[in-house]
């Protein structure tokens, strides 16, 4: 087998510290990549990093500037926040930051490289979803409305920028293994029997997306035909996920 390279592309990662971001750095820089970490620390399998805090939009606003007069070739929106737990118990400032970071950093970031990448002809946003903003669970309502907006705004980016040499990625996995999910959350997966991927196997998944420049990649069979359902049929999976709910809210609503 061919193994597609990645050589003398330089890949712009946020969240490149976390439990995702950093086999992912390796991966890339495996495939010949100069891999640029983005995150609120130093991600030591970087070749450079840029360290700065997401949640701040000052220090945002920095860092798309910087990005706009620096672009890299691929800029891949890993970073992001998880809320877990029902919406009406969630602190207004917990949901704001789980919109900032997981939509309007994206957002913001992939605005200021379109205009330089479409301009030289070449470029690639890679946007991380998640199977959650294609099928929408409660506990999680700020997540995966979040990452449900993050669809559609990788959708819309990708019709833009059409016929420029730009191309948009999205890529939803399912749950993976990773300091993101809390002890509630991995009694929500093991309550409901959904399935959590290694990290090293996502990266892997996300690595190819890249270097075949997919529209949209949905890890898991099953969670591709589910979310196919909830669009055409979203009455189906509230049936289909009822005992899963049943035993959550027994579990998490007492």
């Amino acid at each position: 087998m061919i193994v597609q390279r990645l050589d003398q592309k330089r890949i712009a990662v946020t969240g490149a510290a976390g439990g995702l971001g950093v086999p992912l750095a390796r991966l890339l820089r495996e495939r010949g990549a100069y891999v640029i970490g983005i995150d609120r620390v130093e991600c030591p399998g970087c070749d450079e990093n840029i360290v700065t805090d997401l949640s701040d939009d000052a220090s945002l606003a920095l860092l798309a500037g910087r990005l706009a007069q620096e672009t890299p070739d691929i800029l891949v929106n890993l970073a992001g926040v998880m809320r877990f737990g029902l919406h009406e118990g969630q602190p207004r400032d917990a949901l704001a930051l789980c919109y900032h970071v997981n939509l309007y950093v994206p957002a913001v970031l992939a605005q200021a490289v379109s205009a330089p990448m479409r301009a030289r002809g070449h470029g690639q946003i890679v946007n991380i979803g998640s199977v959650l903003g294609a099928i929408p669970y409660p506990w999680f309502a700020a997540y995966s409305s979040s990452k449900a907006g993050l669809a559609a705004l990788s959708q819309s980016l990708r019709r833009e920028l059409a016929g420029s040499g730009v191309s948009v990625t999205h890529i939803n996995p399912r749950a993976a293994k990773t300091s993101l999910n809390n002890s509630e959350v991995n009694r929500f997966l093991d309550i409901t029997n959904m399935k959590a991927d290694e990290p090293e196997k996502v990266a892997q998944r996300i690595v190819e997306a890249i270097v075949g420049c997919r529209e949209t990649v949905t890890i898991g069979r099953m969670e591709r035909l589910y979310g196919i359902v909830n669009a055409l049929a979203p009455r189906l999976i509230d049936n289909g996920i009822a005992p899963q709910i049943r035993r959550a809210r027994a579990e998490f609503c007492r």
